[in-house]
């Protein structure tokens, strides 16, 4: 049987800093610490990528790069890459409770061309000699494609003009590494940093008994060096461009369905490899994270096919993924007892939930789906079997605060608090954070915002909607003790502390 344990959703952007932005430096080690002050065993966190279409984590210009914006500046100040004056007068965005990525970019571009240059005379060259040596099987692919892509003003690889580099003919990634070879090591030079601190705070975190929980989106997006070098890996045409798009028909989050936009894959060719790249995908999350929840898990046992070219998803259809045949590679590969967390939600059908149960893996239950006037929902704390990892609310969801002021019934106001015994003087946030904590679930995570007990405004994102998301962060990086001292009293009390 599991052991009983909790922890706290919050992604590395929603760290507080002066530099507009959340980072790996002080403010992440001093998240550790609450963290282990307040009984928990894990911290959660979105996708690690480098942005690319919406600054959504979940498209990303590669499934194994790290996002440099995370890459804290007062720690490369230490290592003599920046002097303090560099970081005078720059404009990281003036609203400290909200990323501006556009002015985030540019402070941050202007910075690390100063911090390449200054690597080159400063930098650990052996450590980094040592890291590209190691990184190989993805990172000389990624550094080319970014350099590339900027090159070709910041276009798509299905956008370049020059066909012998879109299809990676080899006399023309000769002529490109030779021509952009300062700029491809740039992009290496990025990414050793990024994850030299990964590492670093990492391995803080787990010897304060603080395990990282990483997030894996099923699919790619298609600006991004993955499908530059694998197009044959997806669904396309002659020309290497997709034929069909992933995303969902309508559910809860959208009467129209999600349009993602990204390329599928093509299962039958990945099959004639044993699945390698997925299995490298998986070998190189395992350095990053102690658990890794799976996006979409419902896309393996099949998934919404919508044609290219198409505004809304309603018209797609569902096609048979590897089911099985995946994760036996996978168990294979890593052992029978994979450390993975898969998100079953939306309409998941009698063989997801067979799969899922098959591979022993624990699903997900989000509270505020539970609370169904008209019927007893499976996501009820009672309900909820001791294999799955309950959620107050995910990214994709409105804080608990917000959910019960702006989203609810009346009726199913009045059903929540009569279920939750809902204190007078005890918020929502309060009585949800509680109902998670007394589940059977073995896992149990809320995100900072419900603990922070915020409105609306804090919400991460909304499904289905571009320009406004991803974009909240902590006001100040000190929690206040008395947040700390109630959630180690829960965690206490139902019996999830360390």
């Amino acid at each position: 049987m599991k052991k009983r344990q909790s922890g706290v959703l919050l992604h590395i952007s929603s760290l507080a800093n002066e530099f507009g932005i959340g980072s790996l430096g002080k403010s992440a080690y001093d998240f550790v610490d609450f963290l282990e002050k307040s009984g928990q065993t894990y911290w959660q966190v979105l996708p690690l990528g480098p942005l690319t279409y919406g600054n959504s984590p979940y498209q990303s210009f590669s499934a194994f790069a790290g996002n440099p914006y995370f890459i804290d500046l007062k720690r490369l100040i230490e290592k003599d890459l920046l002097v303090s004056e560099d970081l005078e007068g720059l404009d990281f965005g003036d609203d400290p409770e909200s990323v501006d990525y556009e002015k985030v970019s540019q402070a941050h571009q202007s910075l690390m061309e100063k911090v390449f240059h200054n690597f080159k005379t400063h930098g650990n060259q052996e450590a980094y000699q040592q890291f590209v040596a190691e990184q190989h099987s993805w990172l000389s692919d990624f550094a080319d494609y970014m350099a590339i892509r900027t090159y070709f003003g910041n276009q798509s690889w299905l956008d370049w003009e020059d066909e012998e580099i879109r299809q990676r003919k080899e006399e023309g990634l000769r002529f490109y590494r030779k021509k952009l070879s300062k700029e491809i090591q740039y992009h290496k030079v990025l990414q050793f940093l990024f994850f030299q601190q990964w590492q670093e705070l990492k391995t803080y975190a787990n010897k304060k008994g603080i395990k990282i929980i990483g997030d894996m989106p099923i699919y790619v997006s298609s600006d991004s060096s993955d499908m530059w070098t694998n197009p044959h890996c997806f669904e396309t045409d002659q020309e290497g461009r997709p034929t069909v798009v992933a995303g969902c028909p309508p559910d809860a989050f959208s009467e129209t369905g999600q349009l993602w936009g990204n390329p599928l894959y093509d299962w039958s060719v990945m099959a004639e490899d044993n699945y390698s790249w997925w299995c490298l995908r998986l070998r190189e999350a395992f350095k990053l994270y102690d658990l890794i929840r799976i996006d979409h898990f419902r896309g393996f046992e099949a998934y919404w096919e919508i044609p290219v070219g198409d505004a809304i998803a309603t018209n797609g259809r569902w096609v048979k993924g590897p089911a099985k045949k995946l994760f036996e590679v996978f168990q294979k590969e890593f052992g029978p007892d994979l450390p993975l967390i898969v998100e079953d939600l939306g309409l998941i059908t009698d063989d997801v939930i067979a799969l899922r149960e098959s591979l022993g893996l624990a699903g997900m239950k989000v509270l505020q789906f539970a609370f169904d006037v008209d019927e007893e929902s499976t996501y009820l704390p009672h309900r909820s079997s001791i294999n799955s990892v309950v959620y107050t609310g995910t990214h994709d969801n409105n804080s608990i605060r917000g959910w019960y002021e702006d989203d609810i019934s009346e009726e199913t106001r009045q059903f929540f608090n009569d279920y939750s015994h809902k204190f007078p003087d005890e918020s929502a946030s309060q009585a949800m954070i509680r109902l998670a904590w007394l589940s059977n679930s073995y896992l149990a995570i809320t995100t900072m915002q419900d603990l922070l007990d915020l409105g609306s405004y804090s919400r991460m994102n909304t499904p289905s909607t571009i320009g406004n998301n991803w974009k909240w962060r902590m006001k100040s990086a000190i929690i206040d003790k008395n947040v700390q001292e109630n959630l180690l009293h829960l965690t206490k009390l139902y019996y999830r502390q360390r």
